[in-house]
């Protein structure tokens, strides 16, 4: 029963009750009435009829009146029951105020945490949309429902990626290993390895990792953090192309040493037969290839040198114009008569400090290679030019600086180069030629080259076009052009006069050496070590015009050798022949003999009378 319903009932009882007290007080004063008015009587039949007695009932008569009238008054009030009133409508609960607090403070609360999760939805889709790398969630059936921006622009997507089969992304020969990856994660499987995949129709590479997503249903059961692994890994492949580099280096410049003594006991001994067996002796023919073979020996350990920066170059000032016209004749040997060699030279061209033989390996390897290009005919031209760089010039990965530069064009027609092999042809025994029809460092010992030269190599290539190399050497001033020009003039006779101290623990390389300065005019002095150099030094230090020495040597190596010499004599001078680079060995001498010269191994005999000359009459 309701409250309202109680009260109604309530107000009924409290109104019979005050009908009921009404009655009684009515019946009471009846009563007392009707026994004043029997008193009245009795009192005038006893008593006879006077003013008094007229009064006393007139003030008994008021008097029951009064109480007549206001039992009268009160009877309505109390027994009259008032009309019923009309329904109304239902009045709202009225709480307590403790309660209304209580519900004011869940009110407060509940909107705190609405706006809370609507920042926190705001925000996941912030990060999401800008994120770095790509997100991709995945279904139960492996498809797409929702990507980032990162992982469209990584996978290379313009369209919606929405829809489409997470593995469709991948190239398909990777596809097992996105599948695998896919099916781990979709798995519940949460401690997975990363996996580079190669992206579908780009050559681009992506880290991907998956991991589960749990109680979410079908449509989100797993995501993939994407990220372009591609630079990172092009920079652990020239790290790792870099490492091996050095480490063949390394290799290379320990057997130079050996192999270089022998290399130029061939050639020297060669160049002493040749001295006695002219043109049309029957033995001139046989030795002459014996001294080919061994220079194609040096040169190939040059090559090795050369791509890892460690050869041991001969600079001078040079005239590009002559280098190349003396080669022409043997490049077009090189390509052939089916091909076309082209070469044009800037008038008045400046000149450059370079190694001769070196600057003729690299326009050589430039030209075979673009033969091997032209297997149809075509045309290999040579351009040489002066050019000013006023600002910053792009050169593959490396950036050519404001200045005068010589420049080397080598342009073939041929089939051109694709972007993937584009990136590795510096690369030591990279080649795309058939097994036996190349080595790998004809480009890797051009890059070596002009690099250690301090020049710049870029290239261009176009599928079906061509190619071109552009060779940039810096340019060197007038006057040392002419230096060298007045150095070239005076090193045809290469005869002289003095005494000279021989130090080779070699006895090959000693013998010829010592043979081919006396054949010029020089006495000898000849010693297999440094300890027996250093007794010679003692006793007969002043007839000592110069001095000759290994720098590797048991003991007692050649720059110590020099340091006890100068202790006795402070103005003899030296040279040091070597198997190893000149700019190695230049790092590990002290500064106290910067001043001594380096004669490289293999050397002739012309080599080696022109450096004794240019020593004792510089």
């Amino acid at each position: 029963m309701s409250q309202r319903t109680e009260s109604a009932f309530e107000g009924r009882e409290v109104s019979g009750s005050g009908r009921g007290t009404g009655l009684g007080v009515v019946i009471g004063l009846a009563v007392l009435i009707a026994g004043s008015l029997a008193v009245l009587a009795g009192w005038i039949a006893l008593r006879p009829l006077t003013v008094g007695g007229i009064g006393l009932a007139a003030a008994v008569l008021i008097l029951v009146s009064f109480l007549l009238g206001r039992a009268r008054a009160a009877r309505p009030a109390a027994a009259v029951a008032p009309p019923a009133p009309a329904p109304a409508a239902p009045e709202p609960v009225v709480a307590a105020p403790a309660e209304a607090d209580r519900i004011a403070e869940l009110e407060t609360a509940a909107r705190d945490l609405a706006e809370a999760l609507d920042h926190d939805r705001r925000l996941a889709e912030q990060v999401r949309e800008n994120a770095p790398f790509g997100l991709v969630h995945v279904d139960a059936k492996g498809e797409i429902v929702r990507a980032n921006a990162a992982a469209q622009r990584i996978l290379g997507y313009r369209e919606e990626l929405v829809g489409r089969p997470f593995t469709g992304l991948f190239s398909p020969d990777v596809r097992s290993q996105a599948q695998a990856a896919l099916s781990a994660s979709i798995g519940g499987k949460g401690d997975q390895a990363s996996t580079d995949l190669a992206i579908s129709g780009g050559g681009r590479i992506a880290l991907v990792h998956g991991a589960p997503l749990k109680g979410l249903g079908d449509d989100l059961r797993a995501v993939f953090f994407i990220t372009d692994a591609t630079d990172q890994r092009s920079m652990e492949a020239q790290f790792s192309q870099g490492q091996r580099m050095q480490a063949v280096g390394q290799l290379a410049g320990g057997v130079a040493h050996d192999f270089n003594n022998l290399l130029t006991a061939m050639i020297g001994f060669a160049d002493l037969l040749l001295m006695r067996h002219p043109p049309g002796d029957p033995s001139y023919t046989d030795i002459v290839h014996i001294k080919q073979n061994a220079n194609r020996a040096a040169a190939l350990v040059r090559q090795l040198l050369a791509f890892s920066r460690r050869q041991t170059l001969r600079p001078k000032v040079l005239n590009l114009t002559d280098v190349l016209t003396d080669i022409s004749e043997l490049l077009r040997r090189l390509i052939g008569e089916h091909l076309n060699l082209r070469l044009v030279h800037e008038r008045d061209l400046w000149f450059v400090k370079a190694d001769q033989g070196q600057i003729e390996q690299v326009v050589t390897n430039l030209v075979v290679n673009a033969r091997d290009a032209m297997d149809a005919g075509g045309t290999v031209s040579i351009n040489t030019a002066n050019i000013t760089l006023t600002q910053e010039r792009r050169a593959g990965d490396e950036t050519v600086p404001p200045g005068d530069y010589v420049e080397i064009t080598v342009a073939d027609t041929g089939t051109g180069i694709t972007d993937e092999n584009l990136s590795k042809i510096f690369e030591p025994f990279f080649t795309t030629k058939s097994i036996g029809h190349g080595t790998g460092l004809g480009l890797a010992t051009v890059y070596g080259i002009v690099r250690q030269t301090g020049g710049f190599v870029d290239v261009e290539s176009e599928l079906g076009v061509g190619t071109t190399f552009r060779i940039f050497l810096p340019r060197v001033d007038d006057d040392s052009s002419r230096g060298a020009e007045r150095t070239r003039r005076n090193a045809v006779d290469l005869t002289g006069s003095g005494t000279i101290l021989l130090v080779e623990d070699e006895d090959a390389v000693r013998l010829f050496a010592a043979r081919a300065l006396r054949n010029k005019g020089y006495e000898l002095i000849e010693a297999e070590s440094g300890e027996a150099a250093l007794e010679i030094i003692e006793s007969r230090a002043e007839e000592i015009d110069l001095m000759i020495s290994d720098v590797v040597m048991p003991n007692m190596d050649g720059p110590t050798l020099v340091r006890h010499a100068r202790e006795r004599r402070p103005d003899i001078r030296a040279v040091f022949i070597s198997g190893y680079a000149e700019e190695a060995f230049r790092r590990s001498l002290g500064d106290d003999l910067q001043d001594v010269d380096l004669l490289p191994k293999p050397f002739s005999l012309k080599q080696l009378a022109a450096k004794v000359k240019d020593q004792l009459e510089g």
